[in-house]
Parts: structure tokens; sequence; C-alpha cells
């Protein structure tokens, strides 16, 4: 699931790139081509689509990138060797903790 969602995201990110790209800084972008009043999709709403667009991009964006880092989370592989390996760390640790004389007893 997290490979889609970051699959999903990288073709995202590209269509709002190429979206922003269209658009003018000074808000003509694409629309500011199409000067006759008679077609059926106006300079306003070319204007509003690409606008539009580009927020409804963002915001999956950022959805996909919220539900990729629960999706990462969720995924652990389970190490059948992982108990052992906790075992192992524990027993070494108590090893460890045994308390060292400092001074042998003159008998020993």
């Amino acid at each position: 699931m997290y490979i889609l969602l970051t699959i999903l995201c990288v073709i995202a990110a590209v269509l709002l790139v190429l979206l922003v790209l269209v658009q003018n800084s000074k808000g003509g972008g694409l629309a500011a081509g199409f000067n006759s009043g008679n077609q059926v999709m106006g300079v306003r709403k070319t204007t509003d689509f690409l606008e539009k667009s580009t927020w409804t991009l963002i915001a999956l964006i950022v959805l996909m990138s919220i539900f990729a880092v629960g999706a990462s989370k969720r995924t652990t592989v389970a190490d059948p060797n992982q108990s052992a390996i906790t075992e192992q760390a524990v027993e070494a640790n108590q090893e460890m903790a045994q308390p060292v004389q400092a001074f042998p007893e003159e008998g020993e």
C-alpha cells in the first residue's frame, strides 16, 4: 500500500508542476491565448478550472502523504528470529548485570 501511495503522490506532483507551469503568474496563463468571447469555456472558466485543479492536486498530495506515513508504520516485516534475538540480548544483559567482586575472597 505504501508503494502505491508513493507512486500516486509522485504522479500527482508531476501533474501539479505541469498545471503550475501552464498558469501565468498574473492570472492569464493558458486562458490568455483564448481571446474570442464565443467559446464554450471562456477565459474565466479556464482560469477557474486550472486553479481548482491545482488546489485539488495539492490536497491529494497532502492526504496521500499522510496515509503513506500511516501505511508505512503498519507494514512491518515479522521476523521469526526476532524473538530468539531478543532472548539472546536479554540473557547477555543479565550476565553483564552480575555483580563483580573487586577483591577476591581469601579462600578462592
